[in-house]
């Protein structure tokens, strides 16, 4: 487009007939192809009320003649005076008839001619990506057109500028008194295709029709001969090229090229790297996993994905695994099952905390907690004797330690335990224990016997009693104490329960639902090692030792009654001489 230009200004002076009362442009509408277009209007007093509705129509009239839309044209409305308001953003609107009403309902500022603060304001704020402006890498043109029809009171070249500077092309249509030096000023080179001067308002609409054949221009890669490998971007009267993803745009600005984004050398992968077309991807070798980062690789744990059947313990091997038993027991021939804890003979008492912090949701898990202790127990009359303690504000025998003889019994009565709530009277608890628990009444064995006396205490919080007095008793009496503790219980107090070294016999878990993993400590400690408590009372006839034992005694009391037996034969022998 090239205006009229009135020499020797490098302008165009617009002497037309006056504008007929179309409000659209003459001609079918362009497609502009993406661009930001930011209109920058004037409501000073000195523009009278008709001299508005001109320019308002003028603005109706060439948004008609656009291909508006979020992924062509996005118009933007700023008018100025003595200060500048933003009738609506570029992001506002992409529908025409939505922009046409906020335009109509336009009032003008009526004040001074701030032109240079209304420029600020267009570079700062209308242009930013929050007010609807595309990024500046998608290289959308940014384009503003600047309406006035005075002398700017404030500083205009320095702005206009930076603006310029920024990538935006402006376009400075003066009307009637507008100044021609600062219109130059504010103007993107050319001047003679970007400095406007209009006779009168009626006469600015044909302004409109040539800046809208600017604005077209030609689609270059409509007609096809621009090279472009992969796409080709059109923009006013030019165009470039673009890669699709994972490709980049070679030399000549038309090729595309494959990218590696690995060979790079910051993919930070821990196994392999692979390039796509989004960019490096880590991949991990046969048997791992990739960690939520993306970057790293973990072995796949097996035991979490199939049912390997353990009794106590999997471990994950790469692509293979096996099963473990606690210290102290052994794997039986199918690999999956541990033997029992049969070396000596325990009594031994829970005492479960049933205060209401615990919810009955997780009482049930504590239920099920005490019954994989059972579960590796060998329970018998003479074996391991199991006792079974409820505390909250009050204390509670659910089953002594004599009343069930197999482990089914025992997990059995266990499940039927009903939860307390209330309190939490754990010094109670203990003294309850010493007193009564682990009395010959109860069914514990005789102290004679050397059988080990054991107490667990679980518990969730801490103790509304003192803990302290009985806590010492307990092992006083002998008790071994073990203390399990889970959420807000207190370490001082689990310590306190439990037996020296603490590091053995005190466990926590923060949350009931996993508690299970306390069993491999628990598992351990509380089987007997070989030979302890084994008095000779209670030791098997058929074991080994005590056949030997037997044989040697039975041989020693042969050879008695057998030099007895010669004594007497001898002296009957010489009575009868």
């Amino acid at each position: 487009m090239r205006g009229l230009l009135c020499s020797p200004l490098p302008m165009v002076l617009l002497l037309l007939r006056p504008w007929e009362t179309r409000l659209q442009f003459a001609g079918p509408r362009c497609s502009t192809g993406p661009l930001d277009l930011v209109f920058v209007i004037d409501s000073s007093r000195s523009v009278r009320p008709f001299e508005f509705e001109t320019m308002r129509q003028f603005l109706v009239g060439l948004l008609r003649g656009l291909d508006v839309g979020p992924n062509a044209t996005r118009v933007g409305v700023i008018q100025y005076s003595s200060q500048v308001q933003s009738v609506f953003p570029l992001g506002a609107f992409s529908r025409r008839e939505d922009m046409e009403s906020a335009i109509r309902a336009l009032v003008p500022l009526a004040q001074g001619t701030m032109t240079g603060l209304a420029i600020q304001y267009a570079m700062n704020v209308a242009f930013s990506v929050a007010e609807g402006a595309r990024p500046p890498e998608e290289r959308v043109p940014r384009v503003a057109v600047i309406v006035t029809d005075g002398r700017p009171q404030d500083r205009v070249a320095e702005v206009a500028a930076q603006a310029r500077a920024r990538g935006i092309e402006i376009y400075a249509v003066g009307v009637q008194r507008a100044d021609v030096g600062s219109l130059r000023a504010m103007a993107s080179p050319p001047l003679d295709e970007h400095v406007f001067l209009v006779e009168s308002f009626d006469l600015i609409q044909e302004f409109g029709r040539q800046l809208q054949g600017q604005l077209c221009g030609r689609d270059l890669c409509a007609e096809g001969g621009h090279g472009c490998q992969h796409q080709c971007i059109s923009t006013r009267s030019t165009f470039h090229c673009a890669c699709n993803p994972g490709y980049q745009l070679a030399a000549d600005n038309k090729s595309c090229l494959a990218i590696d984004h690995c060979s790079f050398g910051n993919h930070s992968c821990q196994h392999e790297c692979v390039s796509t077309f989004g960019g490096p991807r880590c991949r991990c070798r046969e048997g791992h996993n990739l960690l939520p980062d993306g970057r790293s690789c973990q072995a796949r744990d097996l035991c979490n994905g199939v049912d390997h059947g353990c009794e106590y313990q999997c471990v994950s091997e790469g692509l293979s695994y096996h099963c473990l038993c606690p210290e102290g027991r052994q794997l039986l021939a199918d690999g999956k099952s541990c033997d029992r804890c049969r070396e000596g003979h325990v009594d031994l008492v829970l005492l479960i905390d049933g205060s209401k912090s615990v919810r009955p949701q997780n009482f049930e898990l504590v239920k099920r907690f005490v019954n994989q202790i059972v579960d590796f127990l060998d329970v018998s009359p003479e074996g391991t004797r199991v006792g079974l303690v409820q505390f909250s504000s009050r204390v509670r025998t659910e089953f002594p330690l004599g009343r069930y003889g197999t482990a089914a019994e025992v997990k059995q009565a266990v499940m039927a335990v009903e939860y307390m709530e209330r309190g939490t009277m754990t010094g109670l608890a203990l003294r309850h224990m010493v007193e009564h628990s682990f009395s010959e009444a109860q069914g514990a064995r005789p102290r004679a016997l050397n059988v080990p006396r054991v107490g667990l205490v679980f518990t969730d919080g801490r103790s509304q009693d003192d803990i302290s007095v009985w806590a010492a008793r307990a092992k006083e009496e002998g008790i071994v104490m073990y203390a399990v503790g889970v959420g807000k219980a207190v370490e001082e107090e689990l310590r306190q329960i439990a037996s020296e070294p603490a590091e053995l016999h005190v466990s926590y878990s923060p949350h009931f639902s996993t508690m299970t993993h306390l069993l491999e400590n628990l598992k351990g400690s509380i089987c007997p090692e070989e030979g302890i408590s084994a008095g000779t009372e209670l030791r098997s006839p058929c074991e080994c030792e005590s056949l030997v034992e037997f044989q040697g005694r039975t041989l020693g009391t042969l050879e008695s009654l057998t030099q007895k037996h010669i004594l007497w034969g001898w002296g009957f022998g010489l009575e009868g001489r």
